[in-house]
């Protein structure tokens, strides 16, 4: 199933579906493109009073686009790990958990990747907010919210896939990213 091409409430029906995926990490994956979405169309929207208008506009469309294609990509490599118990056969034991293991860290790198992207979205809100339209201001921080709201669910699931080590670098960096986003939106918020 291509996620990307399916009709909104055919999205949704799969979200709510017993099926393991698309699951949280293919809708904050989606969320973080949509606030990147409500950037570009407020860029837009404030070009005749803000000279940097089109480049902001075009950063978001990158920012949407690299985020996208992560719904799809976070699916995949959750049930690539998912079944990849089943995969190792006969294997040894340490064989099957090294396999397990190296699944399960292809599996965080598409919610890293979104963290990311989203801690990118939610600073982009900050300057939206504060140079963009001013009545589309609470549309910027709107987004900047929907970022950072994607950014923490996205590292709760880096550190969920990687249950090794609490320490584990990805697990330190996905939540100081999160921790920036929230941050982030709050300035958004705020206006300053």
């Amino acid at each position: 199933m291509a996620m990307l091409d399916l009709r909104l409430q055919e999205f949704l029906d799969e979200v709510a579906s017993e099926r393991r995926t698309p699951g949280s990490g293919s809708v904050a994956a989606l969320v973080t493109a949509a606030a990147a979405g409500l950037l570009a169309k407020i860029a837009r929207a404030s070009k005749d009073g803000w000279p940097e208008a089109a480049g902001i506009a075009a950063q978001a469309e990158s920012l949407r686009d690299r985020a996208a294609p992560l719904a799809q990509a976070d699916a995949e490599e959750y049930e690539a790990a998912l079944s990849a118990p089943t995969k190792t056969g006969d294997e040894s034991v340490q064989r099957r958990d090294f396999a397990v293991g190296r699944a399960y860290a292809r599996a965080a790198e598409p919610p890293l990747r979104i963290v990311e992207t989203a801690t990118d979205v939610a600073q982009l809100s900050v300057t939206v907010a504060r140079n963009g339209n001013q009545s589309f201001r609470a549309d910027a921080a709107a987004a900047g919210a929907f970022a950072a709201a994607a950014a923490r669910a996205a590292a709760e699931l880096v550190a969920v896939n990687l249950t090794a080590s609490a320490e584990d670098p990805r697990v330190v960096r996905a939540r100081a990213l999160a921790e920036d986003a929230a941050r982030a939106a709050d300035e958004a918020y705020a206006g300053d």
